[in-house]
């Protein structure tokens, strides 16, 4: 965990001292929710009937725990609660004042920045306020480009359950995408790299909306990492946006990652080591028809992306960095300032 702002405090907790939390929570998220959702609390999720938005019903496509708990979002008010965790801007700016007593709007909160800034890259100032509140980046270059001088906030970066062992097999001599709705994402996440990319290398691209693109449509959530496993390596199109959790996964399942050299990338692949990055198309197709003629060289690659994950993005590690925040927020000693 990275704290920023000169707001590390003096003193860290170890380890989570023995009891459970009751912690409040959107499902914004599913995959991210997952891992949340393994740290040793319980974890309270408002649901309302229909589609809406941070309201639909965890569902069974991802093995929740039994310490998830759907609650009807007009009751929430009743729930006995230790923690606030937002993850939306409306569940912060406005959700919050229609669900929460009075009392739970006190409690300890938590605003997860899942995102880079928008509109503007670098001067756009974070919503987040709260005199007992934490903003969270999930990657360093979100947090350098976020503006949030007057909120406490730091770094927990993506944890991911890894499979017990490297998947790999990289058999497809092609690569392969995973980005829900890119055709509607536009050029912020690569949808005009992709299209050209694939017209000069063999790509495949999963995700939901991916016909739109010719693509092979949604992979339910725990058999993406194995079916990204029997391709040769990973690519990313993306130009602005944060770290994506399929890509962690393709490191953690062994695969090799070719990217544009953009947002967080450059900061976890090392070109020639775990993958290759740049900022130049044609150099990321050499390196596409590279791999695809080098078998041995992206099996070796894949293994560095693997170690590499294993060690940044485990899962321990996350839930580690989370249990030593909720110890810092939940301390009786604590008023919104940590150091």
């Amino acid at each position: 965990m990275r704290w920023l702002h000169g707001c590390e405090p003096k003193t860290l907790p170890d380890a989570w001292p023995e009891g459970r939390l009751r912690i409040l929570t959107w499902h914004v998220h599913g995959n991210y929710l997952y891992s949340l959702t393994q740290l040793p609390h319980d974890f309270i999720v408002p649901v309302l009937p229909g589609s809406q938005a941070g309201y639909v019903k965890p569902g069974p496509a991802i093995p929740w725990g039994p310490n998830v708990h759907c609650v009807p979002a007009d009751q929430i008010h009743q729930e006995a609660l230790d923690c606030i965790v937002y993850q939306s801007r409306h569940a912060f700016e406005h959700d919050r004042f229609q669900l929460l007593s009075a009392e739970q709007l006190k409690l300890p909160a938590i605003y997860i920045e899942h995102n880079p800034p928008e509109p503007h890259p670098t001067n756009t100032v974070h919503w987040f306020r709260h005199d007992e509140g934490m903003l969270v980046h999930v990657t360093p270059h979100n947090a350098l480009m976020w503006d949030s001088p007057h909120t406490q906030s730091c770094v927990i970066e993506h944890g991911v359950v890894a499979p017990s062992t490297c998947l790999y097999t990289g058999q497809l001599a092609r690569g392969i995408t995973a980005i829900n709705h890119l055709s509607k994402r536009g050029r912020r996440v690569g949808a005009d790299l992709y299209e050209w990319m694939a017209g000069h290398a063999p790509l495949d691209l999963i995700g939901m909306g991916s016909e739109d693109l010719n693509g092979l449509g949604e992979i339910p959530n725990m058999e993406v990492s194995a079916l990204m496993a029997r391709y040769r390596f990973f690519f990313s199109p993306i130009r602005y946006a944060s770290l994506g959790l399929s890509l962690v996964e393709a490191m953690m399942v062994g695969m090799p990652i070719v990217g544009i050299a953009a947002t967080e990338l450059p900061n976890v692949i090392t070109n020639g080591v775990n993958g290759w990055v740049d900022s130049r198309p044609k150099r990321l197709i050499e390196c596409m028809h590279q791999l695809i003629d080098e078998p041995t060289l992206a099996r070796r690659w894949g293994e560095a992306a693997r170690e590499e994950a294993l060690l940044r993005f485990s899962i321990e590690r996350f839930i580690d960095d989370w249990n030593r925040l909720l110890g810092v927020m939940i301390s009786p000693s604590y008023s919104g300032v940590v150091a």
